[in-house]
Order: C-alpha cells, then structure tokens, then sequence
C-alpha cells in the first residue's frame, strides 16, 4: 500500500495545475449575480485591478511562493471580496502553507458566499482527502458532480478516486476512474492512476493497456509510469521489456525516486 499512495501522490502536480484552472473558471454564480453574459466592456476599474492581482495571486501560487500569492490575493479581495475566484483559491493557499484551520475556515466562507460551487467543493474535497477525513471528502466531491452546470466532472472523478483509493477502497477506486476515463480518455494522470489501481486490483492486462497508452506518447511519459509499467511487465513476466523500461529510466530519470527503487530491487514498496 505504501507504493499505492507514492504513486498516487503524483496526482498532486497534475491536480494543482487542474485545481487552480477550475478556480480561475467561470462556471458558477454568486447570490446577486445577474444572467447576463459579461464582456470587457462591462469590467469596472476594480473589477480590471482585482483581476489584474488575482492572476498574480494565481501565478505566484503555481510556483509555490505562496506568501507572495496570498499578499496579491488579499489586494485582489480589498478591491472585490465577493469575487469567486480569489474566495476559492484562498483555501487553496493556507492548504498549501499548511495553515489546515483557516483553510478550511476559508473553504467553508467561500461555500456561504457561493453555495454548491462545484470548484469550490472540488477543492475542498482534495483538501479534506489530504486530511484523510475521507467520508467528508466523499461527500464534497460527489456534491461538485451533482452541480448540473458543472464543466469539469472527470477532474472530479479523478480526484474522488485517488481519494477512495489512499482510503484502501480499491474496488470502489477503480469503478470511479474508469468513470473518469470514460469523461477524458486522453488524461494521462487518469490513466496513470486508474492503470496503478488496477495493478493492485490484480488486474495485470487492464493496467498494462492503460499504462502504455501514456507511456507510448514522448510528451506524457516520465519516470513514474515507466516505472509503473516496469512492475507490471515484471508480474507478467515479460523479461525484456523489463530491461528496456529499466535501461530507459536509468538514462532519462537516473535521479528519480522511481530509478532508486529499480536499483534497490523494491518492486512492491
């Protein structure tokens, strides 16, 4: 199990990217929004100034200076606080600063303020699965998927199924990714993480299929699904493609946690 949630830990560097683009969304609408369509004409001098800080806020968050984002995210709120983007990535600062209180303090605002935003329960859902607090997890996510004006279910379904699965509910898991695969075939961090459950299912021939899918694309392969695949190859016994897979890791990934496990023999950790 230890491998298992290595693994799907990965999933973090590809959610962030997919967490962030669904906070900086449109979809949703807040309690004295209106149902006409805005455009650039309609933006007022604050509307452009907390626009403006909050894709700082956005930037500075995706390279991890979360200090610098969460300075540009309280400008762009000073200049807007109902605005629905910065609410929602707020929470996702302090979780990343590992302020757990005022993260969830902060989600918890953002759903008063906009009730069912499906971004918003997407990520506190990730956010309570960090915690481990799995059934509020559950619950958060499968509230996001109910939200018929919802855009992004397979971002959700993948989540959901990384969470069942760090929960030990692999059978469940695997049911939930096939879900989201089915909604975004060409994800690779959805076929990654469905192959690896899979793998642990048993269910060697399915994990093979969905792994090598990414790993036959250059720009989607890296050292956790060569690695991936390499186990599975070895379960099915399939010598040479071991060696091919293993002489790939060590001359592409040679410093990856992945080639240190190749090289100590740990297969099954």
């Amino acid at each position: 199990m230890k491998r298992l949630l290595t693994t799907l830990t990965a999933l973090t560097a590809a959610a962030a990217a997919a967490l962030l683009a669904g906070c900086a969304s449109t979809g949703g609408t807040g309690p004295t929004a209106d149902r006409e369509i805005r455009t650039d004409s309609d933006q007022t001098e604050v509307d452009r100034r907390a626009s403006i800080r909050l894709e700082l806020a956005q930037g500075y968050f995706s390279r991890g200076q979360f200090n610098t984002a969460l300075d540009e995210l309280k400008l762009a709120l000073q200049a807007k606080p109902d605005m629905r983007e910065a609410v929602n990535l707020r929470g996702l600062i302090y979780a990343s600063m590992g302020e757990n209180q005022l993260a969830e303090e902060a989600f918890r605002r953002a759903l008063v303020v906009y009730p069912n935003d499906p971004d918003t329960l997407h990520n506190y859902g990730w956010f309570m699965c960090q915690q481990q607090r799995w059934q509020t997890a559950d619950s958060l996510f499968d509230q996001a998927l109910a939200q018929s004006s919802y855009r992004a279910p397979a971002r959700t379904l993948l989540a959901k199924g990384v969470c069942e699965a760090r929960a030990g509910r692999l059978l469940v898991a695997e049911k939930t990714l096939v879900r989201a695969f089915e909604l975004d075939p060409a994800s690779p961090a959805v076929a990654v993480n469905l192959s690896e459950v899979l793998f642990r299912n048993r269910e060697l021939a399915r994990a093979l299929f969905y792994v090598k899918r990414v790993n036959s694309q250059p720009e989607q392969v890296n050292a956790q699904s060569l690695w991936l695949q390499l186990r599975i190859e070895r379960k099915l016994g399939n010598t040479a493609v071991v060696e091919d897979l293993a002489l790939q890791m060590r001359r592409k990934h040679p410093q990856a946690p992945e080639t240190q496990s190749l090289d100590a023999g740990r297969y099954d950790e």
